[in-house]
C-alpha cells in the first residue's frame, strides 16, 4: 500500500466499525510502524506495508477490531524487539494471543527446515482450535506474501509456493474459503511450476471463444425456460481456474479439451425448494449425463458447502455442467468461516461452516495428542487436507465424510477412537466385509466390536486417515511401553530376590543414583530398557543393591563387563543353578517377548531366554541349534519358564508325507481344523503324482494339543509320516 494505505483502511473500516474502534486499528498501526522501523521488505517497501496489507484483506471480510489489530501486529514479536507481555498491556490479552499464536517458534533451535515448519504449524493449527481467527490472519499474511513472491530467490519462490499448495491452499479449501483458495492456487501455480502455467494458460485462452459461444447458448436456453416458471433467479457463468484444470488434467489423465468442465453455469435462488424446481427445470430442457448428479444440499460437503452439481448432453457437441444453490449457499462456498464476519451471521457464531470447521480442528487436537512428534502430526493433517471424499451411513444413519480411498477402520476411528481401538469386523451393507474394505458413497457400515480386541500394527498398511493412523501408532507404542515395564520389572525383582533385596528395600538414594548414571528420567524409562533388552537386569539389580556405577549394555561391552557379572552371579552364567526364580512365560506379553522362528517353541517345550538389544527377551527351545553363536554371550541367557495362559496360540511347523491324490490337501485342513486349530501357512512341495510332501504351519496351545493335532492326523490313511520340524 502507499503511504496513505492506513487513511484508505480505516476509511474502509468506518462502513462497519464504530469510530473507537477504528482509533484502536490506527494505534496497532502506529505501534507497528514503530517497531519495524527501518526494516524493509524484498520489494523495497517500509515492512508495515505487508501488515497493512494482511489487514486490508482481513477488512474484506469484515472481521472484528481484536483481528485487525493483531494482523498489523503479527510479525512485532518474530521481527522486532516487543514482547507478548508489551502487547498485552497496550492491547489486551485477546490481541497478544492471536498475534502469539502466529509467530514462529524462533525460540527453539531445529535440525531442518522441515521440523521447523511441521513444530510451528503444530502450535499454530492448536492454536486455531480455540481461535478461528488465528488462521484467517495467517492465510491473508500468506496471500500478500505470495502476491509479492516474485521479489524472492527461485529456491526460496519454489518452497514457499510448494507449501502453500500442500498446506495453506488446501486448509483454506478445509474451512469453505473458495475464492482465497483459487488465489492461493494461482499464485503457488504460477510459482512453483511458471511453464506449465504459462503453456496451460495460452491453451486455455486459444479453446475460450469456441466454448465461451456454446456456454452462451446453453445460458440463453435457460434463462427463457426459468422466465417462463417465474422463478427469481441469478444466472451466471464461471471459468475453472487455471489450478483446478491442471489438476483435473493430472488425476483423471487427460488432455484440455476432454476437460468439460472448464466452463459451467451457476443458478442461483432463494429457496431450497426452488432449487430443487429449477433442477427438474434444467433436466427436463437437457438429458442428464449418468453418475454426474451431487446432491451437496442433501449431504453437504465437511467445510459446509451446499450445491447442486448435475452434467448435461447438449445439441452443441460439448458437455455442460450446473450448478445450482440459494443465495446463502453461495455466500457460504465463497467465504466460508469468513461468512460469519462477511454478512453478519446472526447466529453469533454458530454457522454451519464455522460449526463443522470447529469440529475438524477439534479433530486435530485429538490427533496431535496421539501423534509422535510435530512432523508425523503435519504428515496426518496433510492426509486430512485431501478434498475427494466419501460419504457413508452409520446403522442409525448419521452420515460421517471420509477421504476417498478410506477404509472400515477409518469409519472405526471416525466414529470415535475406542470404537476403533476395539474393533474386530465390519458389516457393509448388512454382510460380513474384511476390516481393510475401501468404502464407497452411500454404502451403510455397522462395526463390531470387543472389548478385548486390540488395534494391529498391520492396519497401518491400509488406514488412510491421520486420525485412525495417528491413533493406532499411539496405541501401540503405549502398549509396547506398558509391556516393556512389566517386563522390565518382573526381571529386576527376580535378580533383587536373587541378591536377597526386595524392591520395596532398596535405598531412594540408590534408585535416584540409578536414574542419573543410567540417563533415565524415571524408573518406568529405565524398567523399560531393562525389558527391551537394552539395560541387563543383573547389572541393575546389582548397582540398585550396592550403589556403584555399572555400565549399559552396548556393543562395545568386553569382558571387563563379563568378568564384573561373573562375580555378581558366577553359577547363572555358567548355566547351572542360582537360586533364582525363572522368568514366567505367558505367550501373552506383546512385541517385548518373541519367538525363535528357528525353533518356534511351545508351551511344554524345554526353553532359554536370550535377552537382545532392542527385541527383549528372545525364547527359544533348549538346545536350538541356532542359538550356538551366541555360547559365548551367558550374560544374555535367562531361564524362563511356561506359564499357563488361557487360549493363547503359538506357531509352530510340522511336515506331512502323503500320497498324492484329488482332494487330499483339502482333507488335510479339515482333519486340521476338526482339533480346534489354525492354519497360518501351507507349502506344496515334492509332488511327482505318486507321493507328495507338505509343510504346515499351524497355531496350537500346547506340545498336548501338537500331539493330539499329529495323532489324528496319522489316521488318515493317505498321510505315510508326519513329524515336526524345526529349524
Amino acid at each position: 500500500m502507499p503511504a496513505s494505505g492506513i487513511e484508505v483502511l480505516t476509511e474502509q473500516l468506518a462502513a462497519y466499525l464504530p469510530a473507537d474502534e477504528v482509533d484502536a486499528v490506527r494505534r496497532a498501526h502506529a505501534y507497528g510502524a514503530h517497531a519495524h522501523a527501518g526494516q524493509q521488505r524484498k520489494t523495497g517497501e517500509p515492512y508495515i506495508a505487508h501488515p497493512l496489507a494482511v489487514a486490508g484483506i482481513l477488512a474484506n471480510l469484515r472481521v472484528d477490531v481484536a483481528t485487525l489489530c493483531a494482523a498489523l501486529l503479527h510479525d512485532v514479536i518474530e521481527d522486532t524487539a516487543a514482547t507478548r507481555t508489551e502487547l498485552a498491556e497496550q492491547f489486551g490479552d485477546e490481541v497478544a494471543g492471536l498475534v502469539d499464536a502466529v509467530t514462529k517458534l524462533t525460540q527453539i533451535r531445529f535440525e531442518t527446515r522441515e521440523q521447523a515448519q511441521a513444530a510451528y504449524f503444530r502450535k499454530m493449527m492448536l492454536a486455531v482450535a480455540g481461535d478461528l481467527r488465528v488462521i484467517l490472519i495467517k492465510l491473508a499474511d500468506r496471500l500478500h506474501n505470495m502476491r509479492t513472491l516474485s521479489h524472492l530467490a527461485p529456491q526460496k519462490r519454489r518452497r514457499i509456493a510448494r507449501e502453500t499448495l500442500e498446506i495453506y491452499a488446501p486448509i483454506a479449501n478445509r474451512l469453505g474459503m473458495h475464492e482465497l483458495c483459487s488465489e492461493l492456487e494461482e499464485l503457488g501455480f504460477s510459482a512453483l511450476y511458471p511453464l506449465r502455467s504459462r503453456v496451460l494458460e495460452q491453451a486455455l485462452r486459444r479453446a475460450r471463444g469456441n466454448r465461451h459461444d456454446v456456454v452462451g447458448k446453453i445460458e440463453a436456453t435457460l434463462r427463457l425456460k426459468l422466465d417462463a416458471a417465474s422463478i427469481p433467479y441469478r444466472l451466471e457463468s464461471r471459468e475453472k481456474h487455471l489450478y483446478s484444470v491442471y489438476q483435473k488434467m493430472r488425476q483423471d489423465r487427460i488432455p484440455l479439451s476432454e476437460v468439460y468442465d472448464v466452463y459451467a453455469l451457476r443458478i442461483v435462488v432463494h429457496t431450497v425448494d426452488e432449487c430443487y424446481r429449477v433442477l427438474g427445470l434444467v433436466h427436463s430442457t437437457f438429458k442428464p449425463l449418468p453418475q454426474r448428479f451431487k446432491d451437496y444440499i442433501a449431504i453437504p460437503k465437511t467445510n459446509g458447502y451446499q450445491s447442486l452439481h448435475t452434467a448435461l448432453f447438449t445439441p452443441y457437441g460439448v458437455p455442460a455442467e450446473i450448478q445450482i444453490r440459494t443465495e446463502e449457499m453461495d455466500r457460504i462456498a465463497n467465504a466460508g468461516i469468513a461468512a460469519h464476519w462477511l454478512y453478519k451471521d446472526p447466529s453469533g457464531g454458530n454457522s454451519r461452516p464455522q460449526q463443522r470447521a470447529r469440529e475438524w480442528l477439534q479433530g486435530l487436537v485429538e490427533l496431535q495428542r496421539n501423534a509422535g512428534d510435530p512432523q508425523e502430526f503435519l504428515d496426518s493433517v496433510k492426509v486430512d487436507l485431501f478434498p475427494d471424499e466419501v460419504y457413508v451411513f452409520t446403522p442409525k444413519g448419521r452420515i460421517l465424510a471420509l477421504p476417498a480411498g478410506a477404509t472400515a477402520v477409518d469409519f472405526a476411528y471416525a466414529v470415535h477412537s475406542d470404537i476403533g481401538n476395539h474393533c474386530v469386523a465390519v458389516r457393509i451393507e448388512r454382510r460380513l466385509a474384511p476390516l481393510s474394505s475401501v468404502l464407497e458413497t452411500g454404502q451403510t457400515v455397522e462395526v463390531i466390536t470387543a472389548r478385548t480386541a486390540t488395534p494391529h500394527p498391520s492396519w497401518l498398511n491400509f488406514v488412510v486417515t491421520g486420525k485412525a493412523r495417528a491413533a493406532i501408532r499411539h496405541f501401540l507404542k503405549t502398549i509396547d511401553h506398558e509391556r516393556a515395564v512389566d517386563l522390565g520389572r518382573r526381571l529386576l525383582e527376580i535378580e533383587l530376590a536373587r541378591l536377597g533385596t526386595p524392591m520395596a528395600q532398596v535405598p531412594e538414594a540408590n534408585i535416584a543414583g540409578v536414574l542419573r548414571e543410567f540417563s533415565a528420567k524415571a524408573m518406568d524409562d529405565l524398567l523399560e530398557d531393562v525389558g527391551l533388552g537394552k539395560r541387563l537386569a543383573a547389572v541393575v539389580a546389582t548397582h540398585l543393591v550396592s550403589g556403584t556405577p555399572l555400565p549399559a549394555v552396548g556393543r562395545r561391552q568386553r569382558s571387563g563387563l563379563r568378568r564384573a557379572l561373573q562375580r555378581v552371579a558366577p553359577r547363572w552364567l555358567v548355566g547351572s543353578d542360582s537360586g533364582r526364580a525363572p522368568l514366567a512365560i505367558k505367550g501373552t506379553e506383546g512385541l517385548v517377548v518373541s519367538y525363535g522362528k528357528c525353533c518356534r517353541p511351545i508351551p511344554g517345550d524345554p526353553i532359554r531366554g536370550y535377552v537382545s538389544a532392542g527385541r527383549g527377551v528372545v525364547i527359544h527351545v533348549d538346545g536350538c541349534p541356532s542359538t550356538a553363536e551366541f555360547a559365548k554371550q551367558p550374560d544374555k541367557w535367562l531361564d524362563v519358564e511356561w506359564q499357563p495362559a488361557g487360549d493363547a496360540r503359538f506357531p509352530v511347523d510340522i511336515r506331512i508325507e502323503v500320497v498324492d491324490q484329488r482332494g487330499e490337501l483339502a482333507t488335510l485342513a479339515a482333519a486340521i481344523a476338526d482339533m480346534d486349530c489354525n492354519i497360518a501357512n501351507v507349502l506344496l512341495h515334492n509332488r511327482d503324482g505318486i507321493h507328495a510332501v507338505d509343510d504346515f504351519t499351524i497355531e496350537v496351545r500346547d506340545r498336548v494339543h501338537l500331539a493330539r493335532i499329529m495323532k489324528r492326523l496319522r489316521t488318515l490313511k493317505s498321510v505315510r509320516r508326519i513329524t515336526r520340524k524345526r529349524g
